[in-house]
């Protein structure tokens, strides 16, 4: 019982510790971010490669996106954004292809923030083919190209590749964010030094305040 008593004091102190030093604005690692064990590759050069792991399906990416979508508009040329839409399961399997060929045929800065009013506002689930070539084609995409598109041996590789990149930086949860192939943190994450109770969007403020950090450190390590 003495040995539990002196387990459980010292577990406390490192917990109040923690919570004293920690904060989105200083992370740390292991509390607010998580240094990858093997980094991954990354292809932006110089600059620093961000990449979210997101689904369209995920309310959280949803609320993220407007807020991330800024952030990534403020850091200009500093960065170099993109994005992954994560596997999960055959219902989801157009949504992720949907989002893959929205992205070869350069179309996700015009109907990226569409799909996800389409999802979460129309209630659209977007989970066969057919509702997908339908909603395409109401945003005026021509409906054969991107049915060849989205059928072709291409989508299925970037598919392949999404799948790789999730275990690569072990996706387990969305939104993820990676910082240079080297960090990930999230929403969730970047809160873990925090006592208090928050609403999502100051979770994902936090969020991004911790990937400036991670971002500028990024960017430290390379010169």
């Amino acid at each position: 019982m003495r040995f539990l008593k002196k387990v459980l004091f010292a577990a406390a102190l490192c917990t109040a510790a923690m919570g004293a030093s920690a904060s989105p604005a200083d992370p740390k690692n292991g509390v607010e971010y998580e240094t990858l064990a093997t980094p991954q590759a990354t292809e932006s050069g110089k600059k620093i490669e961000v990449t979210e792991f997101f689904a369209y399906y995920c309310p959280h990416c949803n609320v993220l996106e407007p807020q991330l979508a800024a952030w990534v508009k403020k850091q200009g040329d500093n960065i170099v954004f993109k994005r992954v839409h994560v596997s999960r399961d055959d219902s989801v399997a157009p949504q992720q292809r949907l989002f893959f060929t929205l992205q070869a045929m350069g179309l996700i800065d015009k109907l990226h923030t569409s799909v996800f009013h389409a999802m979460h506002v129309e209630r659209n689930r977007l989970n066969t083919d057919d509702a997908v070539f339908d909603f395409v084609a109401k945003q005026g995409v021509d409906r054969q190209k991107f049915i060849d598109t989205y059928r072709s041996m291409g989508i299925s590789a970037r598919v392949r590749r999404a799948d790789a990149m999730m275990q690569g930086y072990n996706v387990t949860f969305w939104p993820m964010i990676a910082i240079d192939g080297r960090y990930i943190t999230s929403p969730s994450q970047a809160d873990q030094g925090s006592k208090s109770a928050k609403n999502e969007e100051q979770l994902n403020a936090q969020a991004l305040t911790v990937m400036d950090v991670l971002v500028a450190k990024a960017k430290a390590e390379k010169k």
